[in-house]
Formats: structure tokens, C-alpha cells, sequence
């Protein structure tokens, strides 16, 4: 196992497959979550499915082209991508093109049933500008002084963090502190800098927390195991309730009865609650798998990465897939507040499911810039099968006999 890990194209081979199984196995429980309430919407059973899949398909299609981008080509597109999300993110808030869901403002209206979410993919965006920002800084021996390491990072975080706030979404907001403090720690920031950037972030989520009502009654159904008055915990229960009848094995595809209108948001938010009790523990256990596969990997390319951009980018990824998995599946188990943010590349939602296949794209670059990643793979385009069937010994046909 420890020779398999250690090959060149490995990581590369299991950030391509973890993100395939992945989204194929996402498509199958975003059709069975999603056609109950399709049908309690009017709408026709496969109607989410479609738009999921149309989104896999423009997903796919960036995640081709960002995968044989070359790394240089990411890094020139860092500062128009972070300009082209803020502009999208300011447009959220002019009336008549935000679109408010949940009390959440969040979405941009394109025109007829699409509407853009800005916020996922000012995920990606930070990702990238940061990335080039510190390793443009490392390049010039800046980063030993903490005016360079947190100028202009920090105040473009927290221009796209008010941005996303601004539309309440607190759980965007959380993942890119996160990714922040990501991309501080591979810099070599100092611990007391975290020290002081944690308590200020605590500061400020504590008044944001008690200065609205929604999100303390959210926080006040953790580790909940009974709807409560009002049923302000009827979400988090029974996600715990589909969780808790699926077994080892699950009722089946399809079979499962909490998303019958008792567990709202089940293509979304809790589609893991509904993967839980219709594949069981071993369909929970397969997504954690190929998650944790996939974070493993980008793990190990920042490691071995030899350009700075490289490092720095890949643990961002890693940072952001990693933590956003934690906060739905957190809320799902009603250990974390529940934050509205999808399970990547598993649960519907076609903005989220571009920019997290553009991520898988932008990590298989991150991959192929190893110099021995680059020599396999040209290896193994040098030696395909056909070239390799025609070193085989060929067995001669004897002469017939008269």
C-alpha cells in the first residue's frame, strides 16, 4: 500500500476517480431525494435531476479545460476571477436581481428558471488569488514580516466575506475564514498572529450569532433529539431519525420514507441524512471514504509540490472541500449548527457543483506540474496498449500438413 501511495500518477488517479464516484453516486441521491418534492412543487420527478446533470455537464466541461490549463495560465486569471466574483457578489444586493431563498439572499437572477450563487464560487476565486498572492510574496522573501503576509490577503478575505454576509450566508462566510487561515499556516505564519486572529473571528461570529434569533435557535438545537417547542429542531431530528433506521445495508434506493415531507431540504442540506438510511452505513462510510481519498490526495501534492503557487493553492482546495464537508455533515449529525452549505460534489446545487468541479480540475494541474507526475504520464502516452501488443511474442501458426 505504502509503494502504491508513493507512485507519481497515484494522487493524480485518485483525485480524478474519487471526484467521478463521487458525483456519479451524488446524481443517484439527488434523483432519489429529489422527486418528492418535485412532485409536492408541481414539477416532474427527474425536473432537479436535469438541472443537476446540466450543471455536471458545464462542470465537467471547466474541470477538462481548467485540468489542461497550465499552472501559469490559473495564476494570470487569479485577479480577474476575484474582480468578475466581487462584481457578482455586489450585484446579489441590487433589487430586481438578487433572488432571496430562506432568508437568504444569495442568488443571482439570470432570466427564467437559472440563477447564479456567487458565493460558491468566490470559494474558488479566493483559493486562486491567494495562492498567487502568497507565492508571488515567497518568490521576493516577503513573507517574514507580517505587514507583506497579511497585506492585501486579509482585508480581500474580509471585503469577500462582508460581501457574502451581507446575504446571510453565514456558513460561506465561516469556510472562507477557514481557507484564510489555511493558507496563513502553509505561509508559516506564527502562532500568535492565529492566537489573535481567532479571538477577533470569535468576536465577531459571537455578535453576528446573538444579534440574530435565526441562527441562535440553530445553535440551539445541538445534539437536539426531540423537535422542541415549535419544532425549531424538526430538521436536525429527523435527519438523525433517516440516519438511524438505514442500518448496515440501507432500505434501498428510492425506499427511503423521511424525505416523504418529513425532512425538508433532503436533496440539499441532508441528502446525507437520506443517503444514510437508503444505502445504510456502508453508503455513509463510501462517501467519507472518497471525500477523505480526495483530501489525502490534495494533501499529498502540496507536500511534494516544489513551486510555492502549487502548495499554497492545493491546501486551499483541500482546506475548503474539507471544512465545507465538515459543516454539512456536522449539522446532519446535529453536532454543528446547521449552516446551509452542500456536501461537495454530492448534494444538489449547480453553482456549488461547477466551482467544486473546477477545484478537481484545478487540482489535477496542481498534480501534473510534478516534474516525475509529467514524465509517467508522457511514459504512459509513449507506451499505450497498442504499442505494447506489438511487443508481445507472437505465437506462429505451424505449417499445415499435406
Amino acid at each position: 500500500m505504502r509503494r502504491a501511495w508513493d507512485r507519481p500518477l497515484t494522487a493524480f488517479y485518485v483525485v480524478a476517480g474519487g471526484a467521478a464516484l463521487l458525483g456519479a453516486l451524488g446524481l443517484v441521491m439527488v434523483f432519489s431525494a429529489s422527486q418528492i418534492q418535485a412532485l409536492r412543487y408541481g414539477l416532474t420527478p427527474t425536473f432537479y435531476l436535469r438541472r443537476q446533470v446540466l450543471a455536471a455537464v458545464i462542470g465537467v466541461a471547466l474541470l477538462l479545460l481548467a485540468a489542461r490549463m497550465p499552472v501559469r495560465g490559473h495564476r494570470w486569471l487569479a485577479y480577474p476571477l476575484l474582480a468578475a466574483v466581487i462584481v457578482l457578489l455586489a450585484l446579489v444586493q441590487v433589487p430586481g436581481l438578487g433572488r432571496t431563498v430562506n432568508g437568504s439572499t444569495n442568488w443571482l437572477a439570470l432570466g427564467g428558471p437559472f440563477v447564479l450563487q456567487p458565493s460558491e464560487f468566490a470559494k474558488a476565486a479566493f483559493v486562486v488569488w491567494g495562492a498567487d498572492l502568497l507565492a508571488g510574496k515567497q518568490q521576493h522573501q516577503l513573507l517574514g514580516q507580517w505587514k507583506h503576509l497579511l497585506v492585501p490577503l486579509a482585508p480581500g478575505a474580509m471585503l469577500l466575506t462582508g460581501l457574502v454576509l451581507l446575504g446571510g450566508d453565514m456558513g460561506t462566510a465561516v469556510i472562507l475564514c477557514t481557507v484564510l487561515f489555511g493558507l496563513l499556516w502553509l505561509a508559516g505564519a506564527p502562532l500568535r498572529l492565529f492566537a489573535a486572529a481567532l479571538a477577533a473571528a470569535g468576536l465577531i461570529a459571537a455578535v453576528l450569532i446573538t444579534t440574530s434569533a435565526h441562527r441562535v435557535s440553530r445553535f440551539a438545537c445541538l445534539g437536539a433529539s426531540d423537535p422542541g417547542p415549535g419544532d425549531q429542531c424538526w430538521q436536525v431530528v429527523h435527519g438523525l431519525y433517516a440516519l438511524s433506521t438505514g442500518g448496515l445495508f440501507g432500505d434501498g434506493i428510492g425506499a427511503g420514507v423521511e424525505k416523504w415531507g418529513q425532512l425538508p431540504e433532503p436533496h440539499t442540506d441532508f441528502i446525507f441524512a437520506v443517503t444514510g438510511e437508503e444505502l445504510g452505513l456502508v453508503g455513509t462510510l463510501t462517501v467519507l471514504g472518497l471525500l477523505a481519498a480526495l483530501c489525502a490526495s490534495g494533501l499529498r501534492i502540496a507536500a511534494r509540490a516544489q513551486e510555492p503557487f502549487v502548495r499554497y493553492a492545493a491546501g486551499g482546495i483541500v482546506t475548503w472541500l474539507a471544512v465545507q464537508a465538515s459543516i454539512n455533515i456536522g449539522g446532519v449529525l446535529g453536532l454543528l449548527p446547521i449552516a446551509g452549505v452542500p456536501l461537495p460534489l454530492f448534494a444538489y446545487g449547480g453553482s456549488a457543483l461547477v466551482s467544486a468541479l473546477y477545484a478537481v480540475g484545478l487540482l489535477l494541474t496542481l498534480a501534473r506540474s510534478e516534474p516525475a507526475v509529467r514524465a509517467a504520464l508522457t511514459t504512459r502516452k509513449r507506451t499505450g496498449a497498442l504499442p505494447l501488443l506489438r511487443r508481445l511474442p507472437l505465437r506462429r501458426r505451424p505449417p499445415r500438413g499435406r
